[in-house]
């Protein structure tokens, strides 16, 4: 049985779970945004002594590596990175839009925008089809009410996260929808099982945090 630890500490809820084969087994959540430096590590502690393994026991550990809080994504890398060279184990990194995506359930109809609140007007974000493959890559967007103008005048699209509400509150498109799309943990789990089996694994010399990219005022896809 193959044991990954998952740690999130790119959104304001912070958690590490332990893993099995993709499905989670214990899990500890913190809903304090200030205080994930000071949560992970007793939080990874209780879930080795819970579940009765050693950090010897493990066989990767995995992180959401942003884009998300500066602070959180530095803090969640450095343990991952630690505990990974003091195992000499493998490290994965999963973007966080990617792990918000896979958590919304499939909508053959729609797709699928996760949104991260930035600052003023700005969120980061990526677009996803109805299959759920990835189909923008995350950068970080300027919203106005002409963004997604080319996307949403010919399909539905789901936005959600911490930042829709700044695009819901500014768009004049009846097919922008606006769900409850919670960042699952087991989506996150199940990201980590795929990509250990698949040995699609960071390099730990360089892995570091996904910060952002170049800001834009409108988002267009071909």
């Amino acid at each position: 049985m193959k044991h990954i630890l998952v740690i999130q500490t790119a959104l304001d809820e912070a958690f590490a779970c332990l893993s099995r084969e993709g499905a989670v087994a214990a899990i500890r959540h913190s809903i304090e945004r200030k205080d994930h430096a000071a949560f992970l590590h007793p939080a990874i502690d209780a879930l080795l002594h819970e579940s009765g393994l050693a950090p010897a026991g493990l066989d990767a550990v995995a992180v959401i590596d942003g884009p998300g809080s500066y602070t959180g994504l530095r803090v969640g890398m450095a343990c991952a990175k630690g505990l990974c060279l003091a195992l000499s184990i493998p490290l994965v990194t999963i973007n966080t839009l990617d792990w918000m995506a896979a958590s919304a359930p499939r909508d053959d109809e729609a797709w699928t925008c996760p949104m991260i609140d930035a600052r003023r007007m700005e969120v980061f974000t990526a677009l996803y089809d109805a299959e759920g493959r990835r189909i923008q890559d995350p950068l970080a967007l300027v919203l106005s009410p002409d963004s997604f103008s080319d996307i949403l005048l010919s399909r539905t699209v789901r936005f959600f996260g911490s930042g829709a509400a700044k695009w819901q509150g500014i768009t004049p498109y009846p097919s922008a929808l606006f769900p409850d799309i919670p960042a699952r943990p087991d989506a996150a789990a199940a990201a980590a099982w795929t990509r250990y089996l698949h040995s699609d694994f960071a390099d730990l010399a360089y892995a570091e945090p996904f910060y952002g990219k170049a800001f834009h005022s409108t988002l267009k896809t071909g």
